[in-house]
């Protein structure tokens, strides 16, 4: 099954957090950060007053508590508006 996404609706893929710090520091499961940079996977259309700027393989980085969560096929996605969408990581 595939995810499409309608209008200025964006899916991805979040990036696995990190689980020991810069210092060695191994981090337990509820001490990790929910991950702010992820894959685009699919884009919308777009509406006529939303550019969409982001394409297919992006990594972007997203608001930090935005989007919906869905699961396909055993895959976690997330969906978010463009809006929601900060920056593309280059």
């Amino acid at each position: 099954m595939t995810i499409k996404p309608l209008q200025d609706r964006v899916v991805i893929k979040m990036t696995e957090a990190e689980e020991t710090t810069k210092s060695g520091i191994i981090l337990a499961g509820t001490a990790k950060e929910k991950p702010q940079v992820a894959e685009v996977v699919a884009v919308g259309e777009g509406k006529k007053d939303v550019t969409m700027t982001v394409k297919t393989g992006d990594k972007v980085l997203i608001s930090k508590y935005s989007g919906t969560d869905v699961k396909v096929d055993g895959q976690e996605y997330t969906i978010v508006k463009m809006e929601d969408i900060l920056a593309v990581v280059e």
